[in-house]
């Protein structure tokens, strides 16, 4: 059985930084992506970031870029998102999400999910 658990969110002020950390189980790093997704209040839930060893590529949201880094531990089966200069648009709550394959933009494609992480960012 697939399972992730998000961790690592809090409240921060604007500049600030997190470190977000998915522990997985029940699926092999290299025949999955991982994923980072986000949902603000009001807003639809959107992909900030994934990973994928299938094919080697990471993928970051125009929003995040040059800001976070996503990155994964195969020996502690873990996937973090380390978000540094955070923004009060970052405020929402933070889910992990593998899907078998390749890495998607589309949050309805992850058929696995974990509990989100709430991370809030003071002005």
């Amino acid at each position: 059985e697939v399972q992730l658990q998000a961790s690592g969110g809090g409240l921060v002020q604007t500049g600030g930084y997190l470190r977000l950390s998915c522990a997985v189980s029940g699926l092999t790093f290299d025949d999955y992506a991982i994923a980072w997704l986000r949902q603000a209040p009001g807003k639809e839930r959107e992909v900030v970031s994934c990973i994928s060893r299938s094919d080697n590529t990471r993928y970051y949201s125009d929003s995040v870029k040059g800001r976070f880094t996503i990155s994964d531990d195969n020996a502690k089966n873990t996937v973090a998102l380390q978000m540094n200069s955070l923004k009060p648009e970052d405020t929402a709550v933070y889910y992990c999400a593998a899907n078998p394959g390749l890495s998607t933009l589309s949050p309805p494609e992850y058929p696995y999910w974990g509990q989100g992480t709430l991370v809030t960012v003071s002005s």
